[in-house]
């Protein structure tokens, strides 16, 4: 790659804002641009308010302002084939097509993909009556899994105790209708036991790059009590994942996948998002596929790299993947996620957020805006219920940890919540506690 290039971020996230983070740290990058951004931003980005992720907005933007690469954050855009227009009008891009998208985009999909390339992951059945839901919960104790089919913005899973509570989510879904198109068809799966584990691979469609893994806290609350959310926080790498349990994640799911890719003749440039479910005896079985960073994810991974991220993204789309020299990250990081009162369900907006010019300068610590917007004043306001990503660095998980509640301690808005646990149980491990 010959020259200093101008990059287009999509999406307006703390996953985005870790993109922008990491990608200003690059010495082979010019410009950064997002669409629309956050406030966060605003000192690495140019933003540009557009409505929505169609290319009918985006390509415009891509001609004036002379953009090199476009990197599609959220998956939506995605699923809706933004990555096929914009290689359709010759623009470079770092995220899938539709139908590589279509592993997140529909479930169903996926689990068949799974079941054909023999992915390991937890037996399942479609659903689409009541009838069909009453007869996959005859097969199964509890706990019941019901999954909506189509994208849910992160509330289309339901853990349910009881055969009852599970009739009633998957009514919910498919009479109801709570979920809209993304629930006219849902899945029953038997629920896997062990730990919970995110993998992600960065791919230029012939091969592929594992980044450090990461483990993220879905629950709302302490002890992960409460309901499901996009998540609470994550910490990465993560102290029980060795070399022979990798080994096995590559040889069992992600060369099986990237495969059946190839073989169905998907081209995929991007980021796979493989979460895992680790049991007991070690078998690393999928949950489910993510074809773009995962939020929290990216804000402790992202930061922990020691490559020039836009290098290897322009690797990626050159197919070139494979010549890219790696570094091993030496440091770990710890994300906990401030979010609105009310959060996940009907949460608060327009508070003021107050101490952001207090973390501004604080050493091994970075704050990434998740759901934040200017008051017409100038201040910044909560705008999402995933507010703020408080992100300590360090030399040990513990370090880490210690920053990263540091840095929250400063931050504060009306009805601020978040966990106080995020990695607890992995320093108990390392320790030898359980």
């Amino acid at each position: 790659m010959t020259g200093k290039k101008n990059i287009l971020v999509i999406g307006s996230g703390a996953r985005e804002h870790a993109l922008v983070h990491t990608l200003s740290r690059s010495g082979t990058v010019r410009e950064i641009h997002a669409a629309p951004g956050n406030p966060g931003m605003l000192p690495l980005a140019k933003l540009h308010p557009v409505s929505d992720a169609a290319c009918a907005s985006i390509l415009p933007l891509v001609k004036r302002h002379g953009i090199d690469l476009v990197v599609v954050g959220p998956e939506a855009p995605l699923v809706a084939g933004l990555a096929d227009e914009l290689r359709s009008a010759g623009v470079e891009v770092f995220g899938p097509g539709r139908a590589g998208a279509l592993l997140e985009g529909s479930k169903v999909h996926a689990k068949k993909f799974m079941d054909r390339w023999g992915v390991p992951t937890a037996p399942w059945d479609e659903c689409t009556s009541l009838q069909d839901v009453e007869e996959a919960l005859a097969k199964r104790s509890a706990p019941f899994i019901v999954k909506a089919d189509g994208l849910a913005a992160g509330k289309g899973v339901f853990v349910t105790k009881t055969r009852e509570e599970a009739f009633l989510a998957a009514e919910n879904l498919l009479v109801r209708g709570a979920l809209g198109e993304a629930g006219k068809r849902i899945i029953i799966e038997d629920a896997l036991s062990g730990e919970e584990l995110t993998v992600l691979a960065v791919s230029d469609g012939a091969t592929y790059r594992i980044l450090p893994p990461s483990q993220d806290h879905k629950r709302v609350y302490e002890e992960d009590k409460g309901p499901n959310t996009g998540g609470m926080g994550a910490y990465s790498p993560v102290p029980w994942v060795d070399e022979e349990l990798l080994e096995r994640v590559r040889r069992s799911i992600l060369d099986p996948t990237f495969d059946g890719l190839r073989h169905d003749g998907v081209p995929y440039c991007g980021v796979l998002y493989a979460g895992l479910m680790v049991a007991p005896d070690g078998i690393p079985r999928v949950i489910e596929y993510n074809v773009r960073f995962g939020d929290p994810e990216a804000q402790v991974v992202l930061p922990l790299l020691e490559v020039d991220f836009a290098e290897m993204l322009f690797a990626c789309c050159e197919g070139r993947l494979s010549e890219f020299r790696w570094e091993e990250p030496s440091k770990w990081a710890v994300d906990v996620v401030l979010a609105s009162g009310g959060y996940p369900g009907t949460f608060e907006k327009g508070k003021e957020i107050e101490g952001l010019e207090n973390v501004s300068s604080m050493e091994d610590f970075v704050l990434f805006h998740g759901g934040t917007t200017f008051s017409p004043e100038g201040k910044i306001l909560t705008e999402g219920g995933r507010v703020l990503s408080a992100v300590g660095l360090g030399a040990s998980l513990e370090e880490a940890l210690v920053n990263a509640y540091a840095g929250v301690e400063q931050i504060s808005f009306e009805n601020m919540h978040y966990r106080r646990d995020i990695a607890r149980r992995a320093i108990i491990q390392r320790r030898g506690g359980i």
